[in-house]
């Protein structure tokens, strides 16, 4: 069974950056398509950024274009969120999600393995 770990969260100034981390730990990260999500206080999960499974081809919501970038590194089976220009609408609960089809909209519903989360906060 696939299980995803987050790594790297925590409490940054707003302007700063921050990098996640989700490794895959029991199959080969090739065998998926992986999605970041995030949850603030009080708010559905939303969609943040997403990398294929194959051809490496990235995707994000309208609110982080441009500041978050997704990559990946296949010898470490793990998928990175580069998080810059962080703004206090940032704060939020993390997950990474995983999925082995490229195809399907970006929505928590499509993906079938989750992480536990990684809590972020942006705050001065």
């Amino acid at each position: 069974q696939v299980q995803l770990i987050e790594s790297g969260g925590g409490l940054v100034q707003p302007g700063g950056s921050l990098r996640l981390s989700c490794t895959i730990d029991g199959r080969a990260l090739s065998n998926y398509a992986v999605g970041w999500f995030r949850q603030a206080a009080n708010k559905e999960r939303e969609f943040v950024g997403s990398i294929r499974r194959f051809g490496g081809a990235t995707y994000y919501a309208d609110s982080v274009k441009g500041r978050f970038a997704v990559a990946k590194d296949t010898t470490a089976n793990t998928v990175y969120l580069h998080m810059n220009s962080l703004r206090l609408e940032d704060t939020a609960v993390y997950y990474c999600a995983a999925r082995s089809t490229d195809f399907g909209t970006h929505t928590p519903d499509t993906y079938n393995n989750w992480g536990r989360g990684t809590q972020v906060t942006v705050a001065s």
